[in-house]
């Protein structure tokens, strides 16, 4: 199974839903910096509404659902029985 073309997939479904969702949005981003740090905040608040909501949040699940594929996949990859896998061919000199 090749798990790169699951991973490419999984970034551009990533990308593209926080794209829509970050796009279509309204609000507003403050940031305050305190002394001690304990007082430091950041606050945001992000609204989208109708259908870029919807197809963001789903090209976003999506994306996500296949990122925890393609990891889980490259694992199985990786730990799998030495014997499955081919053993390369010995090179041999002509004498």
């Amino acid at each position: 199974m090749k798990t790169r073309r699951l991973l490419i997939a999984s970034f551009v479904f990533l990308a593209i839903g926080i794209g829509v969702l970050s796009g279509y949005c309204n609000g507003t981003a403050g940031f305050s910096a305190g002394y001690p740090i304990s007082g430091t905040t950041l606050k945001l608040d992000i609204t989208t509404t109708g259908f870029p909501a919807i197809g963001g949040f789903l090209l976003t699940l999506f994306g996500l659902m296949l990122l925890v594929i393609s990891v889980v996949a490259a694992l199985v990859a990786e730990i799998r029985s030495p014997r499955s896998r081919p053993k390369p061919e010995k090179l041999t000199h002509p004498a």
